[in-house]
């Protein structure tokens, strides 16, 4: 049995980036790096725009201009306006080359074709010149940038339908054993409903990776040899819920040892998640995290979580940790570190009941976790403590 620090230290150790390069569309590229420099076939702004409603004027000496027409935003004519003369023009409009200025709508008094100006105004005042934000052949966005739904939105603007990324890791869940059912089926005595697959299924949509498999073995040794060869041949990352322990079913462990999958580490010293193993076969890593769909759902955001974000390349691959304030008393028994359910607000962290593995109705409401040392007994209330946030 290792410790916290040493299995992270493993998995850190023992986890790469993924430098394989693929294609995706803009619009489904959200959460992928950039693998090459995205250059813009265009200027954007594209022309010379309007940043506001007004008038364009090809300014002259007087407060007086002679109103010729006017350019809404999509129009493509391009009157020509001498000294003194305007247009009425709309956000986002392209201002014609012969204009210098324009005046936004509320300093203006509008007398038919006559207009007058509150004040005489600077050139280029309340234009967007061309290639404001990037211009032909520039760089719109670097390599290794992280695309989010504004940098999305950027891209579409400048016409760019692909773009270059590395891959996402493509992952398996496996979960074990017999008393395991599938929602919508009726529940016999001794059965549950299996819910570690769609828990964990959604932790990894929540981080936008969507490649994901699931899939559902009995306590059969043969048939679990079967399906993690296949798996772990077919994926870079497998992640496998119960049968890890050393009970009479538990072929988890076995079959592993029979793929040859190199133990990294089996049994961490903490509580909830003790029996948790990670090893790798070739390039695929492999988590067998505990039954108990707490402990599971803990392993993941402390282990998982950094093998997930380190194969990404991401500049952080552990969730971030801060000091709170407790408005709880806990009573810790044993000398194991525990991460306990909390719920965090304003500097200020509230140590809910009902800690025990199996229970997810407290990781339901929680947005931390609470690191407890094994040197610590007792938290009171003003205690500071570690709080590691969960994703959102």
């Amino acid at each position: 049995m290792i410790s916290i620090k040493d299995a992270i230290s493993i998995v850190k150790k023992n986890s790469s980036v993924l430098f394989e390069e693929t294609t995706k569309r803009v619009e489904k590229s959200n959460g992928y790096i950039l693998a090459k420099d995205v250059v813009s076939p265009i200027h954007m702004p594209p022309f010379r725009q309007s940043a506001m409603d007004g008038y364009a004027l090809n300014l002259h000496n007087s407060l007086t201009y002679n109103l010729i027409g006017e350019i809404k935003a999509g129009d493509e004519h391009q009157p020509i306006l001498k000294p003194g003369e305007a247009v009425r023009i709309f956000t986002g409009a392209a201002v014609p080359d012969t204009a210098n200025a324009v005046m936004m709508q509320e300093k203006v008094t509008v007398n038919g074709n006559n207009l007058e100006i509150e004040h005489q105004i600077i050139e280029e005042l309340n234009i967007r010149p061309l290639g404001e934000q990037v211009k032909i052949g520039e760089t719109a966005l670097k390599k290794g940038t992280k695309l989010n739904p504004a940098g999305i939105g950027y891209l579409t603007s400048l016409g760019i339908t692909n773009v270059s990324v590395y891959r996402k890791p493509s992952i398996a869940i496996v979960t074990t054993g017999n008393e395991l059912i599938e929602p919508g089926n009726e529940l016999k005595h001794g059965q549950i409903y299996e819910s570690n697959s769609k828990m964990l299924q959604s932790a990894l949509y929540s981080l936008k990776f969507y490649d994901v498999t699931l899939h559902k073995v009995e306590d059969n040794y043969p048939n679990t040899v079967a399906l993690l060869q296949s798996v772990i041949a077919k994926n870079d990352v497998v992640l496998i819920t119960g049968g890890i322990s050393v009970g009479d079913y538990d072929y988890v462990g076995k079959a592993l040892t029979e793929l040859q999958v190199e133990e990294l580490f089996y049994k961490v010293k903490q509580k909830p998640g003790k029996p948790l193993f990670y090893g790798k076969k070739e390039k695929t890593s492999i988590f067998a995290l505990p039954g108990n769909p707490a402990a599971a759902l803990s392993c993941f955001y402390v282990y998982v979580y950094i093998a997930l974000q380190t194969m990404m390349n991401r500049n952080t691959i552990e969730l971030p940790r801060i000091l709170a304030t407790s408005t709880s008393k806990f009573i810790k028994r044993g000398d194991r570190p525990q991460f306990l359910k909390a719920i965090y607000k304003d500097s200020k962290v509230e140590i809910l009941e009902g800690q025990n593995s199996s229970m997810l109705q407290t990781f339901a409401l929680s947005n931390v976790l609470v690191f407890i040392p094994g040197d610590v007994t007792e938290v009171n209330i003003n205690d500071e403590v570690e709080v590691i946030l969960l994703p959102v």
